[in-house]
């Protein structure tokens, strides 16, 4: 039959030594004190970029060792392959990598470059990579990486990050399928009073977050979720806290793979989309153009306020800059969609930085929702018809006999676009190209 061969998860040596990337960070430092005092682990390398002379670096060290720790802190760029190598090498028994290092750098894909790219891939997929190919020789318990929901949902205004992330659920993959120990973390945000990526929300930021559906983790949840995670067997997790049916979750800010799971009233609020948007192009229609940019610049208002969480309209002034009024690249995006439903339009990302005022914005829907050409008076009588024909209640006869009045109209009128155009053609067509036309009349080719 040949040889079955299995290969038993292992726990963590207690004489071994652990590998914490960003470890003198505040996730890092979380992690360090965790395996410490509720794991047993007693030997850490804590490597930044910084190293020693990272803030805090002084306490993390005497509070570990305090607890019984021999804790290693060590200045290292994680992205440097042969600074990596040397660290690497010089670690006795190394037993478990965690991979928590990350930097921001927010922005659209039309707003990113090779820099910010680069910026943010080195510290996180770079990073990974490296700790990948110089441990796969080496016999470790776990291989964990600090990856983000970002990755697998999506996040506006995050390009790069997310790029990143989806980077490490790929690796912590691939090394499963190879047979190596690994694990990736997509964690939605820590909520750290002392630092990181979550720290100092401001009250805008957690409205922002409710309404996608999501809270941020407590340190304390988010340990409980990574003994959970260092349990079992999957490559890829995703601890959030998910909060869809607290009432704050709005279907249109929580991310497309969790709409389903958003409580909405499907008539109330599909019956509310398609009103909005017929009301604003009917109120357009034959409007006065100053009257226009009044109404546009109104909704632009409106919507601009909800994204920034004020509680009066009027602190959006009409002639100041979205960048003045603090938007981001996440809250430019959220703005987009927003405006997406009420004008009808698929509206580019980066449409407050191109527009960069509510009056500039208003003044540019105003050219992509009104035709200059057209004729309100034909357009409300195509609308009278197109609703006495929807209550017409006739025999079959009678009903032939108005297509056949409405298909006559249909084809006079295209008859006429089409003549239109051929004799345009014909006043700018070639010679060759007039014999050619008359050689398919007469059936000559």
């Amino acid at each position: 039959m040949g040889k079955v061969v299995l290969s038993m998860p292992q726990a963590l040596d207690p004489d071994g030594t652990v590998l914490i990337t960003g470890g003198t960070g505040s996730l890092g430092g979380l992690v360090a004190r965790h395996l410490v005092t509720e794991h047993g682990v007693r030997r850490l390398v804590l490597l930044s970029r910084r190293g020693p002379g990272a803030e805090g670096a002084t306490e993390l060290t005497a509070e570990l060792t305090s607890a019984g720790a021999d804790v290693s802190v060590v200045a290292c760029d994680a992205a440097d392959r042969s600074a990596l190598a040397e660290v690497i090498a010089g670690i006795d028994s190394l037993t478990g990598v965690v991979h928590t290092a990350g930097v921001l750098d927010d922005g659209v894909v039309e707003s990113m470059t090779a820099d910010r790219v680069q910026k943010v891939m080195a510290p996180k997929a770079v990073a990974a990579w490296n700790l990948h190919e110089l441990t796969r020789d080496l016999d470790l318990a776990e291989f964990v990486v600090f990856s983000s929901a970002s990755g697998i949902f999506g996040n506006p205004g995050q390009a790069n990050y997310s790029a990143a992330n989806a980077f490490l659920d790929g690796l912590a993959a691939h090394r499963r399928a190879s047979g190596l120990p690994g694990l990736s973390l997509a964690w939605g945000l820590w909520d750290q009073q002392d630092g990181g990526m979550g720290a100092g929300l401001a009250e805008t930021d957690r409205e922002r977050i409710s309404r996608s559906g999501s809270n941020a983790l407590s340190p304390e949840q988010g340990l409980a979720l990574l003994d959970n995670a260092r349990s079992r067997a999957d490559a890829v997790l995703v601890p959030v806290v998910l909060e869809l049916g607290s009432g704050q979750a709005r279907a249109e800010d929580v991310p497309p793979l969790l709409r389903s799971l958003v409580r909405v009233s499907r008539r109330a609020a599909a019956s509310g989309a398609a009103d909005s948007t017929v009301s604003l192009a009917q109120r357009l229609t034959g409007l006065p153009g100053d009257q226009q940019i009044e109404l546009l610049t109104g909704v632009i208002r409106e919507q601009a306020a909800l994204v920034l969480g004020y509680q009066d309209i009027d602190l959006v002034e009409p002639d100041r800059s979205f960048r003045e009024l603090g938007f981001d690249s996440l809250t430019a995006v959220e703005l987009r969609n927003r405006l997406n439903a009420p004008t009808g339009l698929k509206l580019p990302a980066t449409l407050v930085f191109d527009y960069p005022t509510p009056q500039a914005l208003a003044d540019y829907l105003r050219t992509e929702l009104v035709d200059e050409q057209a004729d309100p008076g034909l357009d409300a009588e195509l609308d009278r018809l197109a609703a006495m024909m929807s209550t017409f209640a006739a025999d079959r006869r009678e009903r032939e006999r108005i297509g056949g009045r409405l298909a006559a109209i249909l084809s006079e009128w295209n008859a006429q676009l089409h003549g239109a155009d051929e004799v345009d053609d014909l006043e700018s067509a070639t010679a060759d190209e007039l014999f050619e036309l008359l050689d398919k009349g007469f059936g000559t080719s």
